[in-house]
């Protein structure tokens, strides 16, 4: 018996270690991971703060002083070392995140997690994502060799951080997924301009317009979709004189959409990614000093997606935040002017049906036949043989779907011309601005902008204040873009951009502040067509009516504002159902969540009900409405929230108020309130027996995820925060303010600044969610923006990167 026991045992352990050690499908070795040499463990320790590291190709030593938040404050002696010194310092602190976005956006997560990933390595490849930043590369190879070489400066420093690395000290990603980081390029960063991009100016809604057009009628399309809402606050404002303008709008040409059919469209970025920003005059400010503010909706994730820094030499000192990947500041200010950015929400995608001949070599344009180019895109799949995935481009840009993606039809396809695929230089604008000191400076700046569109908010310790909408932008006849267009016809391609001093802009307007968040740029005097169905109609007018509350206005006053939780959509239709709604029928339980929401005051407070009542009744009465646009065979859109409030008070017997299931009665809105509240009623019974409450933050349950969605204990959950989406604190479940800044514009400026995250990229690092608390409260870190490498009170750790001598 004990021989048996003994034998039992050896095969236990040789069991035990050979799953430790060999990889189970998708996991890693599990015992290399434990191991507690070189595993995870090596990772609970914070980053080195202090000392002398010596990196290839500096000129001159560079000093980094680390404050009590983990920011640090770069000093170096040149352009060249600074942008060393920032790779270098973001490897160290976020190494994975650096590398993981890039993979992401490049198509090759399939390496990293097998053939699950497939399909979306094939979207982003049609999509064109590496082809446009090679296209980027080949830009600034011709037109700014300087910029170029900043980024090879960036590369180097990463990848001297890389090097110095020890595969015992790679991040815990790496272990747990087992694959090893590779080197930095300039194409990396420029894949990262090209996500920030794809994530800001991404989506689009041409094919499935094209199928709703087909589907109900252009009157109807026209009630659901308007070019304008019936009441607009643009951004730039409505009594601005236009009449410098003197290029024209390109005229309409005799040319039809292409109503086909399409079953499904590639995925699109998150719906709600956007910010808000604004400034105030020194005028309008209770201090004298212009004062502005910023905050970047975008998903919330750990790794957080900024990581702050002060990037200073003799001739210019920049503070905020950055993008792993970026050079310079993003989203900060300068001993002179501040800056920030919103989405500008324009639509830079459209969308060509394509007549390929029969071996699919050339395609049909302007009565003859053209050659296609042919990209083979080589995906590597973890565990399996490449994928080769054959894209053709024509001079509109991908065919993103054709007979091998998505689509059926042997002889067409359709191609996306996207502003993204023209190259340029984006990254110039961020150098420059980080070294700007003046208005002019700022302009200047700006004209190397060209996609994302984004609203470029400026502030300076003179008191100026602007606003530029910037991109580059099509001259669109009215109404190009909206549906397919014919890839066969000329006249349906961009015929020429508009000028960029002919963007839309402000400065200094006559009612001391500008703001955007993300709604329509101009109103319909603007001398250019201007479409896009997404723009925001209620976070812009509640922070507009803000501004004109009062004469002056402080930083407590932006704190506020940031912070706001009012639900203007709820307020403008919540009072109208009320009234509008048959109640007899309510049983005892309805009318106790009856009488909840009509107490409720419309602020998204984290204690109240009513935000959780109102979520549930609008999404049922939604679903309801627009039940007419649900479809497994074609890709469809529904109106936004504006028009289908707009619809439902004023068209309230519209034949598209009736349920299409029931055959035997005719909705009307008022039927429909009825039916949305019970329905949500007992959604909201069911929730409460579950959870105790649906109080608001019960409800929306907040929470912060890892990047790998399948690490909760790198993630954080039910975190007490307010507001939603449509909001001025536009945190819902996993998407909100990623990065609040105010920095008023004294001299030298005064900042203040919060995201939801930490510095650090280690999960085992105090510093890796330490600021998610203060986020949530609403209170904001003091932005120590030193004037030398002099020590402050609040350093906590200084290190020395000094030149490497040739050995």
């Amino acid at each position: 018996m004990k021989y048996v026991t003994l034998v039992i045992t050896l095969v236990l352990t040789l069991t035990i270690f050979y799953v430790l050690n060999t990889k189970m499908g998708s996991l890693p070795p599990l015992g290399q991971f434990l191991n507690p040499v070189s595993g995870i463990w090596q990772n609970e320790t914070d980053e080195s703060i202090s000392g002398a590291v010596s990196i290839p190709g500096l000129t001159d030593k560079v000093t980094v002083h680390y404050d009590e938040q983990l920011i640090p404050h770069v000093f170096a002696q040149n352009e060249h070392d600074l942008y060393k010194a920032q790779g270098y310092i973001t490897a160290k602190h976020r190494l994975w995140q650096l590398e993981f976005q890039t993979h992401a956006a490049a198509g090759r997560l399939s390496e990293i997690f097998g053939e699950g990933a497939l399909t979306y390595d094939r979207t982003e490849r049609r999509r064109g994502m590496g082809y446009g930043a090679e296209q980027v590369i080949a830009y600034m190879k011709q037109h700014d060799p300087e910029t170029l070489g900043f980024m090879q400066d960036y590369a180097d420093g990463v990848n001297a951080y890389i090097d110095q690395l020890h595969p015992n000290d790679y991040p815990v990603e790496y272990k747990l997924l087992d694959y090893t980081p590779e080197r930095w390029s300039i194409k990396k960063s420029s894949l990262l301009l090209m996500y920030m991009t794809k994530t800001l100016a991404g989506y689009d809604d041409d094919l499935e317009y094209t199928n709703v057009l087909r589907l109900i009628g252009k009157e109807n399309f026209d009630l659901l979709f308007p070019d304008f809402f019936d009441s607009t606050d643009p951004v730039i404002p409505s009594n601005t004189d236009w009449s410098f303008i003197d290029v024209p709008q390109t005229p309409l040409p005799a040319s039809k959409a292409v109503l086909d059919t399409i079953p499904e469209t590639i995925a699109k970025p998150h719906p709600d990614n956007g910010s808000n920003n604004w400034a105030i005059s020194d005028k309008k400010s209770a201090t004298g000093n212009a004062i502005l503010a910023n905050d970047p909706h975008l998903s919330l994730n750990l790794p957080s997606i900024w990581f702050v820094m002060q990037l200073s030499t003799p001739s210019h000192n920049a503070f905020g935040a950055t993008i792993p990947g970026a050079l310079g500041v993003i989203s900060g200010f300068n001993q002179h002017i501040a800056w920030g950015e919103t989405n500008a929400t324009r639509d830079v995608i459209d969308w060509y049906k394509i007549k390929f001949n029969d071996d699919r070599t050339q395609y049909r344009y302007d009565n003859q036949w053209k050659d296609v180019m042919v990209r083979v895109e080589d995906i590597k799949v973890k565990g399996r043989e490449n994928f080769k995935d054959t894209v053709l481009y024509t001079h509109h840009g991908p065919v993103v779907y054709d007979v091998n993606f998505k689509s059926d039809n042997e002889r067409s396809g359709y191609a996306m011309r996207w502003i993204a695929h023209d190259g340029g230089n984006n990254q110039k604008t961020f150098i420059e601005l980080n070294k700007a000191k003046n208005y002019d400076d700022y302009v200047n700046a700006l004209q190397h902008w060209n996609a994302p569109a984004q609203n470029f908010v400026f502030a300076s310790t003179q008191g100026n204040i602007a606003l530029w909408i910037q991109g580059k932008f099509a001259n669109k006849w009215e109404g190009q873009g909206k549906f397919l267009m014919d890839g066969s016809k000329p006249e349906n391609d961009w015929q020429s951009y508009i000028p960029k001093r002919f963007n839309a802009h402000t400065k200094n307007p006559e009612r001391g502040f500008v703001s955007s968040a993300n709604q329509h740029p101009v109103d319909e005097n603007y001398p250019y067509y201007v479409f896009n169905d997404r723009y925001e109609t209620y976070r812009n007018r509640v922070i507009n009516d803000f501004f004109a509350s009062k004469e002056t206005f402080s930083v407590q006053d932006f704190k506020d504002l940031h912070n706001n939780n009012y639900n203007l959509k709820a307020a403008e239709l919540v009072p109208y159902m009320l009234e509008h709604m048959e109640t007899s029928s309510l049983s005892e339980d309805e009318k106790t969540i009856y009488n909840e929401i009509k107490a409720w005051d419309f602020n998204n407070d984290i204690n109240e009900v009513g935000p959780s009542i109102w979520r549930q009744w609008y999404g049922k009465l939604y679903t309801m409405l627009w039940d007419e646009l649900d479809s497994d065979t074609m890709a469809l859109t529904k109106p936004k929230t504006y028009q289908t409030i707009y619809i439902l008070k004023n068209y309230g017997n519209h034949e598209f108020m009736d349920i299409v299931e029931t055959k035997d009665k005719t909705e009307t809105a008022k039927d429909l309130f009825l039916l949305a509240f019970k329905a949500a009623a007992k959604r909201l019974k069911e929730i409460k027996e579950k959870d105790g409450d649906y109080t608001w933050a019960n409800y929306k349950g907040t929470h912060i995820g890892h990047l790998l969605q399948g690490l909760p204990a790198f993630s954080r959950f039910d975190i007490p925060i307010g507001g939603d989406r449509n909001i001025v604190n536009a945190t819902s479940e996993d998407h909100g303010p990623s990065w609040r800044m105010i920095v008023e514009m004294t001299s030298p400026p005064t900042g203040l600044g919060i995201y939801p995250g930490g510095q650090s990229g280690n999960p085992g690092s105090k510093y890796y969610d330490n600021f998610i608390d203060d986020w949530a409260a609403g209170t904001y870190h003091s932005l120590n923006f030193m004037q030398s490498d002099q020590k402050t009170t609040d350093i906590i750790g200084s290190q020395t990167l000094k030149p490497k001598q040739n050995e």
